[in-house]
Parts: C-alpha cells; sequence; structure tokens
C-alpha cells in the first residue's frame, strides 16, 4: 500500500504508511485540534476533511480562526438554510446558496412570498438543527446517480444545474440528515461549527440574474467565528441602517427617485447645493493640477464606439436610438471617446504634452432594475472623469501626481484608510503582452516609488489597459471602491492618436484614465453615510440658519441672514411662528452646523448667540466676530493653501496693498 508524506505549515513532515484524511493528521497532531478543525488546504487547494490524500502533500488544517474558514462556516450556513425550509416549506425547491461579502444567501423557488415571521421560523429552525450536532457527510456520486436522486425529490433547479455541466461526470454532495444538496465544497464536519449565525433580510432574484426569466426569493444571512465577532457585524448592520443615504436623503430634503425615471437621482435644491459644492472643490483642484476642463457631446454615433471597442464589450449596459436618416446613435456610457476626438483634433508636439484634460461628464448605463440602490447603483450619473495624454518617459510622474491628488483629496472629506489595488490584465482584453507588460510596470513602479502597499487583482483589470483602484474604508469600517488610475496606450493606438517627438516622429501617446469621486452620485451616496449626515460644514448645503425668538425680532434675522447670503456663507432664515426650542430641535435634525439665535438683546446689540449642530452653546458674537467665526470654520478645505500660495506670489511680485509694483 503506498505511504503518504504529510509536511505541514511548520515543515514538520508527518508519515503515513497509507492514503490518509485531513481529519487523520489533525488527529495525528492532537485531539483538541482535531476537534477544532473544519477543513484543510491539500497543496493550496481548499479539501473537505474526509477527502482522501494519497499523494504526498503539504497540508494546511483550517480552523474557525482562519479567513477561509470563516467562508465555510458561511457557505454551510446557506446549506443548513436548506435544511431548514424544506423541513418548514417541504414543496419549495433550493436554487443556489454562495457566498458573499460578510455572509451569504441562498434562492429559493416557493408559491407564495415568504414574510419576516417566515423568516423568524427558519432562523428559529436552523438553531434547532445545530443544537443537534449532527455530521455533515460528502459523498461524490456518479452523474446518473445525482440526476436520479434529485428527479426524486423534484429539485427542477438543482437538474437545470446540471445540465449547465455537461463535461462533469461526478458531483459532490452533502448530507445533512435527511436533506441533501449539491456543491464543490468544502463545508463543515458538523453543525456545531455553525451556532454564531443571524438571518438578516429576504429580497427578490431572478433565475441566472436575468430579468427575463421567473423571480426567486432571496434569503440573506451572516455568520462568524465567534459571538463576539457576531455581534460586532450586526451593531454595523444597525449603524448602516441609520446611515442609509436614502433615508438621509428624505430627512434632509436632498433628493428622491420616482419610477417614471427609474436609476435617475432628482436632486432638491439642497442637494444639487452639495453636488455643485463637489464639483467646484474638484474643478478647483484640477485646475491648480494643471487640467482644463472640457465637455463633449452626450450622444455620438455607433462607429465610434465600435472602434473604441466599448460596443463589442459593453453593449448590453448602452441606451441606443436610430433616426430618420438611419444613423445608430449611442447615449456615451464614458467619457473616453468624446475625450479622445478633443486630443485628435488639431497638431500636437512633444512640447504640448503632458495634456490634462477632465471633463464633468454626464453618462448612462442600463442597470437591471434589481440592481439599483439609490445613490450608490444608479442609470444616469456624472463623472470626474479626465484623460491625460503623455509621452512615455512621463508616465511615471503622471501616475505619481494623480496618486498624491487622490490620497490628499479623500483626505479632505474624511476619509483616511485608502487601500489600493492593482488589477492586472484580463482574459478578454486588447493589445500584446509587451504591451501590458509595459503598462503593468508603470503601475506597480509608481506604487513602489512612492512606498504605498497595494493589493494585487489578478484578472480584473479593464479590456484596454490595468488600472489602480482606490478603496476608502468608511466610520464603521466598510470599504467603498472609488477612485481609479487606468493606463493605456491601446485606444491611442485604434484611433491613430499621434504627437510629433523631439526627433520629428510620430509617435502615439500613452493615455491616462483618471476619476477621483469615480462617480459624483456614487461618492455623495458615500459621504452622507460616512458623515451620517452631519457633513463637513464647508460642504452643508445651509451652514448657518437664523433662528428668531418672537415675531419683533423677524426683521432684524431677515436683515442678517440676507448680510450673510451676500458674504458667501449658505444661509437661512426660520422666522415661523414657532417655539424657539421647537425650532432647534428640528434644525438640529437637520444637521445644519450652526444656529444663530436672535432676540430683543441680540437685535439691540447687532450680535447672534452662535448654537452647533452637536448642541454646544459657542456664547454672543459681534456681527463681524461671527462672520469671522464662519468664514474660519466654513472654510473650504483647498483655501487655506490658496492664501498661502496668493501671499507667495505678492512677496514674488513685490505688490503692495494698493496692488502696485514697487519695483
Amino acid at each position: 500500500m503506498q505511504s503518504v508524506n504529510i509536511t505541514l505549515p511548520d515543515g514538520a513532515i508527518k508519515c503515513f504508511d497509507k492514503p490518509v484524511t485531513s481529519l487523520d493528521v489533525a488527529l495525528s497532531i492532537s485531539k483538541g485540534l482535531a476537534e477544532n478543525v473544519i477543513a484543510a488546504k491539500v497543496n493550496n487547494r481548499l479539501m473537505d476533511l474526509s477527502d482522501p490524500i494519497d499523494v504526498d502533500a503539504e497540508v494546511q488544517l483550517i480552523t474557525v480562526r482562519d479567513g477561509e474558514g470563516v467562508e465555510i462556516i458561511r457557505h454551510s450556513c446557506a446549506h443548513l438554510i436548506g435544511h431548514a425550509v424544506k423541513q418548514l416549506y417541504p414543496s419549495a425547491q433550493m436554487v443556489i446558496g454562495p457566498v458573499i461579502d460578510d455572509g451569504f444567501y441562498y434562492d429559493i423557488a416557493f408559491e407564495r412570498p415568504f414574510t419576516p415571521e417566515d423568516l423568524n421560523a427558519i432562523e428559529q429552525r436552523m438553531g434547532e438543527l445545530i443544537t443537534k450536532q449532527y455530521d455533515v457527510v460528502k459523498r461524490r456520486l456518479p452523474r446518473e446517480e445525482v440526476v436520479n436522486i434529485f428527479m426524486e425529490r423534484q429539485e427542477s433547479y438543482k437538474l437545470r444545474l446540471i445540465e449547465d455541466m455537461p463535461e462533469e461526470h461526478a458531483f459532490g454532495l452533502y448530507f445533512h440528515e435527511e436533506y441533501i444538496d449539491m456543491c464543490r465544497g468544502p463545508h463543515v464536519p458538523n453543525t456545531r461549527f455553525l451556532k454564531h449565525f443571524k438571518l438578516t433580510k429576504l429580497s427578490g432574484a431572478y433565475w441566472r440574474g436575468d430579468a427575463n426569466n421567473e423571480q426567486l426569493q432571496r434569503i440573506y444571512g451572516t455568520a462568524w467565528a465567534n459571538k463576539k465577532a457576531l455581534s460586532a457585524y450586526l451593531h454595523r448592520i444597525e449603524e448602516a441602517e441609520k446611515r442609509d443615504h436614502r433615508k438621509l436623503g428624505r430627512e434632509l430634503d436632498l433628493f428622491h427617485f420616482q419610477e417614471e425615471a427609474p436609476g435617475a437621482v432628482f436632486w432638491h435644491a439642497k442637494g444639487w447645493t452639495l453636488f455643485q459644492q463637489l464639483i467646484d472643490y474638484m474643478r478647483y483642484c484640477q485646475q491648480q493640477a494643471g487640467y482644463i476642463e472640457v465637455s463633449s457631446p452626450d450622444v455620438m454615433d455607433r462607429g465610434l464606439w465600435e472602434q473604441s471597442g466599448h460596443w463589442q464589450n459593453y453593449r448590453d449596459h448602452m441606451y441606443t436610438t436610430e433616426t430618420q436618416d438611419g444613423k445608430v446613435l449611442a447615449l456615451k456610457p464614458m467619457n473616453c471617446p468624446g475625450s479622445i476626438l478633443m486630443y485628435r483634433h488639431g497638431f500636437k508636439s512633444y512640447r504640448d504634452l503632458p495634456i490634462r484634460m477632465g471633463e464633468f461628464g454626464k453618462v448612462h448605463r442600463y442597470e437591471p432594475s434589481g440592481a439599483l440602490h439609490g445613490l450608490l447603483r444608479v442609470r444616469h450619473f456624472t463623472q470626474d472623469d479626465a484623460h491625460i495624454y503623455c509621452t512615455p518617459e512621463q508616465v511615471k510622474d503622471e501616475c505619481q501626481s494623480v496618486v498624491r491628488l487622490v490620497l490628499d483629496i479623500y483626505s479632505h472629506f474624511g476619509f483616511n484608510d485608502i487601500r489600493i489595488k492593482l488589477s492586472t490584465r484580463p482574459e478578454s482584453r486588447i493589445g500584446t503582452d509587451e504591451t501590458w507588460d509595459f503598462l503593468e510596470g508603470a503601475l506597480t513602479q509608481t506604487l513602489e516609488a512612492m512606498e504605498l502597499g497595494f493589493q494585487v487583482n489578478q484578472g480584473e483589470g479593464a479590456f484596454y489597459g490595468p488600472k489602480l483602484e482606490f478603496v476608502l474604508r468608511d466610520a464603521i469600517g466598510r470599504d467603498w471602491q472609488c477612485g481609479t488610475l487606468q493606463v493605456d496606450m491601446n485606444l491611442p493606438e485604434r484611433f491613430a492618436l499621434d504627437y510629433i517627438d523631439e526627433e520629428g516622429q510620430r509617435k502615439h501617446p500613452i493615455l491616462l484614465h483618471r476619476a477621483l469621486f469615480g462617480s459624483l452620485e456614487r461618492f455623495t451616496g458615500i459621504l452622507l453615510e460616512h458623515h451620517e449626515g452631519k457633513l463637513p460644514y464647508w460642504l452643508a448645503p445651509v451652514q448657518v440658519v437664523i433662528l428668531s425668538i418672537t415675531d419683533e425680532h423677524v426683521d432684524y434675522a431677515q436683515t442678517v441672514g440676507q448680510w450673510l447670503s451676500l458674504e458667501g456663507v449658505r444661509t437661512e432664515v426660520d422666522s415661523r411662528k414657532e417655539k424657539i426650542g421647537y425650532k432647534i430641535r428640528e434644525r438640529t435634525l437637520q444637521r445644519i452646523p450652526f444656529m444663530f439665535v436672535v432676540g430683543a438683546k441680540e437685535r439691540d446689540t447687532c450680535s447672534v448667540s452662535i448654537r452647533s449642530r452637536d448642541g454646544q452653546e459657542l456664547g454672543v458674537f459681534s456681527l463681524a466676530d461671527a462672520l469671522s467665526f464662519l468664514r474660519r470654520e466654513c472654510a473650504p478645505p483647498y483655501q487655506v493653501a490658496q492664501e498661502q500660495l496668493l501671499a507667495s506670489l505678492h512677496e514674488t511680485l513685490r505688490l503692495d496693498s494698493t496692488n502696485e509694483a514697487l519695483i
């Protein structure tokens, strides 16, 4: 009989005189370990504890403390949903139950919608099954036998899944007492590992994710290695519900959505003010960084999108129309081709490069209705796109400038925990391997030169080039992918873009695609949730509200409000016949940064009593001091840098206060 040598992570080698399982390996180390191990990584491949090992192998035993262990627990909890549902609702048909970020779900076909009461019943039954601590048994069976099993059980969706895999001659089945599920695994060996779970919500889903197919029901849940981790996650979920930007949008009167325009935002006055502040801020930052701002058409000919490759790779997400003269036009899903036509207009020399071309372009992409989610997933949105055209010698400096800019900008919005991902060449791509080697090398060298850590996402780049993705971690620990930097030598070649180099030769420029906010709509939603609606003072749609105590003080309140508005402070006046305490409570809930309370004393002394949105009484200020206070507290983050630059220029040009040269 064949002997097997097992190499453990610490380099120790265990010799067995016959094939073994990972459980045998764990038992050979200690009984305690064997009781806590749930799976194994054999030659870097996850396997069940019961899978045989019949060749020499490197084995890492997986416990609940490992990241892979938590994912296995979640996957097994999805199967446990199936066990509970089939006991409670025998006519239900199980579809698929994968792992997702922080949890799992199971899609189910059932004759009626599940209710919150059903969800509670399913969770309770899962708990009962866990307390039984039954063994989960894996068996690999021939295709024909698996088909017969699911035919007997009338599981039509499982049979359809088998049909989708004609090359498979055998399948892994997991037996949970009387319930049987099909999966590649691995799964926990016993339900005692699954006790730290919670079902979280119900939703709809379509078979195969296609809205043309039948609708299913989706049960979501989460599971963790221990009670503390589960409690922490549930607390984050509660926080996320409080911070939901859709709820905040209603409460703060920022925006709404309507069925007549699915996936499009109706911006209210306050929301539009916030939106414009973001654009003004980015416009200033780009001007200081040497960008020019342009605007390209919203509708362009199909041929342009075919030349760019978007028609072949993105057609299903594009809105198109055919005119009476037979032209097929498309609403732009990206700004890139429009920018390319802007570059191609006119002669370019190496002396003109780099050209940094920014655009706040409205783009249109079809998303299934089930995928739409407030500001975070829409069909019509604005991108802070920029396209940088440069020589190969300029690539590294331009990439570094973009990375410095994006990190600086995020810090101004309260995001200081940034993760960077490098996404490399996908299987479906344009361009040669040599081109991709150069592009990926340029991004890698940029990050290494700046001593920035990064994660490599193999195969996740765009079809025309690799990219950097900037991931923000918010106040409650959630990650949001926002900005991107993509390096592209393919589209310049496709569109025959060129410049004349120092030796008079025509060369293709390198194109950098860059977005820092990404979608301004999505970034607004992230901002609202990160700050729980308490936006930085400089961004708040209303920065101060003047509250009159009685009708006798309304004229003074309105005069102060008019004066502050003319001074550039975003101001409202609340002169309603309500008690001052009621006004303060209401405006505090609206997250307005400052309240100026005015009564007889303030009117007679030309002053205001200032109160902050967190309830602090800041005292009585003269009007001049109040304005200075607001200018200091509500100044946009670039104002200090702007004032320092102006002071430096004054010094350089030797200008006095009358703006006359002293030379």
